[in-house]
């Protein structure tokens, strides 16, 4: 047997299985219309109404980010919201499917998620977002923050104490108007304020909406979560498809 080695045979062999491992896909290198995979953020939705479909419109809109996960306690909603993530996700040359949950700790339970949007009913956002930043997301929160202020305190701390990002969606404080009119009052312009009358929607009133079965695709019980107790009702949550639902 022949046991002398061929250089140049040798040589090509090498180059060969050399350009093997080297020949990577687009996707990964990233380059036009691509975005490498360790470039891309991976978002997780958790509330996926109104809001979250116009958030998802407007994050969208950013090619590195992409939606892998989503979860409601209303079936239908949800799947309205998968559809149009997926759809949004394929603008991007990204075509894996988005995974629906029920529950919201199922979903930042999963290390492949970098951030979470909070768009949940408002009684829910403190503990939701307690709970990702300690599951280690970063985290963009609905308004209004929280509902008193030893919620907002929780949030803040457990933002620093695991190092999170933490935006909330309180736009209209930088637009051109308020800023404009935040720059009057504190130059002076206006005179010396002496008393500020505020008024949004009618008094506070003792909630006498009545009581009624909520549809088949909404876990009523979830719903209310760590809120105290009341019965369903459309003021309290719009079923879905009607013109006010939420």
């Amino acid at each position: 047997m022949n046991h002398k080695i061929n250089r140049r045979k040798f040589i090509g062999n090498t180059a060969s299985a050399a350009l093997a491992f080297t020949v990577i896909p687009r996707h990964v290198l990233g380059g036009r219309d691509y975005i490498a995979a360790n470039d891309r953020i991976a978002l997780g939705y958790i509330g996926v109404g109104k809001q979250a479909l116009g958030l998802l419109q407007y994050i969208g809109e950013c090619k590195e980010t992409v939606v892998i996960a989503c979860c409601d306690v209303d079936r239908k909603k949800l799947a309205l919201f998968k559809s149009e993530a997926e759809k949004n996700n394929s603008s991007k040359n990204y075509t894996t499917g988005v995974v629906d949950y029920k529950y919201y700790r199922e979903l930042i339970d999963r290390k492949d998620i970098d951030a979470v949007v909070i768009a949940s009913p408002d009684h829910w956002h403190a503990q939701m977002a307690v709970d990702s930043a300690k599951a280690g997301k970063d985290i963009y929160c609905e308004k209004p923050l929280a509902l008193t202020i030893t919620e907002g305190r929780a949030m803040v701390n457990a933002a620093r104490k695991y190092d999170r990002v933490f935006q909330t969606g309180n736009m209209q404080r930088s637009w051109r108007d308020f800023r404009h009119a935040v720059e009057l009052v504190r130059n002076g312009y206006i005179g010396e304020i002496k008393e500020i009358n505020i008024h949004v929607g009618e008094p506070v009133k003792q909630c006498s909406l009545p009581e009624l079965t909520p549809p088949a695709e909404l876990d009523w019980n979830e719903w209310v979560g760590p809120s105290f107790y009341r019965g369903w009702n459309p003021e309290l949550a719009p079923v879905f498809g009607d013109d006010n639902w939420a």
